[in-house]
């Protein structure tokens, strides 16, 4: 078994990476920058590829490339996380910057899916486990995320669709991990309410302790991934297992 986690040097993540290296599952983490903590950690399970997932061209340099291929060579289980995202760019249309909406796209909907694709490939037919991690903004419209709720809606609908495939080697999930104290709390902490009508609703829960710890979500996330059942439910929420 090996896993790839996108977005693996920070927040939630981070916290996946180091539960699935902590259970000996080896893992490639893919981000911009490199997760020192976790590579001093565990030096033989983590291997890490500097690589902005929201350059398309990059990205798809890369998976013409054989690490990926290398990687999962003679895996008799391929898990692949797309953690990786962002929520900018917030506020309604006129207030959106067109290049920020091109990133937000190619982070949040073209890398999971080109990822879910090259991953199937590279694994030649082993048993593969794709994990779209999800947001509540994918099932319920919120004033200003136009953005990010039409990009996690995404990855539920993708889930769906690959389940529809009828491939028994593969196995997807859209999967919302409930609300996280992460940075990117703290980002929609920090945006105007003119931006995020909503912005109140947040402060509230981090004042009232209402957001979860990263590990204490990643123990939940990496028990569901690996669960025998894993896939029963195309699109699914953490908080409701």
């Amino acid at each position: 078994m090996k896993a790839i986690v996108t977005g693996h040097t920070k927040g939630l993540g981070a916290a996946i990476a180091g539960e699935l290296l902590a259970r000996g599952v080896p893992v490639l983490g893919l981000a911009r920058g490199g997760a020192a903590e976790l590579a001093a950690k565990y030096p033989a399970l983590l291997r890490e590829a500097a690589l902005d997932l929201s350059d398309a061209a990059a990205l798809g340099a890369w998976l013409a490339g054989p690490a990926l291929r290398e990687w999962l060579d003679g895996c008799g289980t391929a898990l692949l996380v797309n953690n990786a995202g962002v929520v900018n760019p917030v506020g309604p249309l006129a207030e959106q910057d067109p290049a920020a909406v091109v990133r937000a796209v190619s982070l949040n909907v073209a890398a999971p899916l080109a990822l879910a694709a090259a991953v199937v490939r590279a694994a030649q037919g082993a048993e593969t486990r794709i994990l779209h991690i999800s947001s509540g903004a994918a099932r319920n419209a919120y004033p200003g995320w136009s953005v990010y709720c039409a990009t996690k809606a995404a990855l539920d609908h993708h889930a769906r669709a690959v389940a529809l495939d009828g491939d028994g080697r593969v196995r997807a999930v859209s999967l919302a991990p409930g609300v996280i104290d992460t940075g990117m709390q703290a980002e929609i902490r920090a945006t105007p309410e003119s931006r995020f009508p909503m912005r109140e609703r947040f402060v509230q829960m981090k004042n009232q302790g209402a957001l979860a710890a990263p590990e204490q979500s990643a123990r939940k996330v990496v028990a569901y991934l690996l669960a025998a059942n894993f896939g029963a439910k195309p699109v699914d929420d953490v908080r409701e297992v």
